[in-house]
């Protein structure tokens, strides 16, 4: 079989290094009784040789063509699991049909939308261990307080636990990133769903984080706040001093002076 060249267009890094593969793999606990798993960007199947032995129901999501039939190449077993499709904007619940975990070595340039994405299926995403630019996983397991933490450590920690598992250098990657890379893992929390609309969690959480160094009275302003509101304590702090319990207070507060 030909080896698959690294697409610069499609941010390709593949992983060359087995050791790294084999521990992403192990790192995935089939959370909640999950056995179906979908691994995001396999490229030439070095962390899917590691996913097969691990026995799950593998599916793999793939844009790149030759990357595809290099798979079906490889895995001729796998079929239909074989999914050529740009996963921000393919619906996986009638293709996994039911709850699965995520895997993969996620390209660094929409590791984000990858995780937007995760969020709206956050229902049947019961687990995601994932390897991405360091910064980034650092920012999504950032607790409060830390300059680290941000919009995405919020809205992902409001549904997930989240554990850095460990740092990657550039040198296990062909071709080597500029960047260290971190692997993560999160796991389904409890919360089925929030105590405040949702839909305005998410938008508060965004304008808090709008412009960091102001406080919270600054970046709600646009929001429309009410005289009462104005004097609340808690818009004398900034966005990265609130966990996501105190965001969904100060949501709810909102919610009930636009109320009143």
């Amino acid at each position: 079989m030909e080896k698959v060249k690294p697409k610069k267009h499609l941010g390709q890094h593949f992983l060359v290094d087995l050791s790294i593969a084999e521990k992403i793999a192990k790192a995935v606990t089939g959370h909640l009784g999950v056995k179906k798993i979908l691994e995001i960007g396999p490229g030439m199947g070095v962390l899917t040789d590691f996913l097969i032995k691990e026995k799950w129901e593998l599916y793999l999501v793939e844009i790149d063509t030759e990357s595809i039939q290099y798979l079906h190449q490889k895995y001729p077993g796998l079929g239909e699991k074989i999914v050529e499709a740009d996963y921000l904007k393919t619906d996986f619940a009638p293709i996994m049909k039911g709850p699965y975990a995520v895997a993969g070595n996620f390209p660094y340039n929409i590791s984000s939308q990858i995780f937007f994405k995760i969020l709206e299926e956050r229902n049947n995403v019961t687990e995601v261990v994932c390897m991405l630019q360091k910064e980034v996983a650092q920012r999504i397991a950032s607790p409060k307080g830390n300059k680290d933490y941000g919009i995405l450590s919020v809205l992902l920690q409001a549904f997930y636990d989240i554990e850095y598992l460990f740092s990657v250098p550039p040198g296990v990657f062909n071709p080597p990133p500029k960047v260290n890379s971190g692997v993560i893992r999160l796991k389904r929390n409890a919360t089925e769903k929030l105590e405040c609309d949702e839909k305005l969690f998410f938008r508060v959480v965004k304008q808090g984080f709008s412009t960091r160094r102001k406080t919270l009275r600054n970046c709600m302003k646009s929001l429309g706040l009410s005289e009462e509101m104005k004097q609340d304590p808690i818009l004398d702090k900034r966005a990265e001093q609130l966990d996501v319990q105190e965001f969904v207070m100060l949501t709810k507060k909102l919610q009930k002076s636009w109320n009143q």
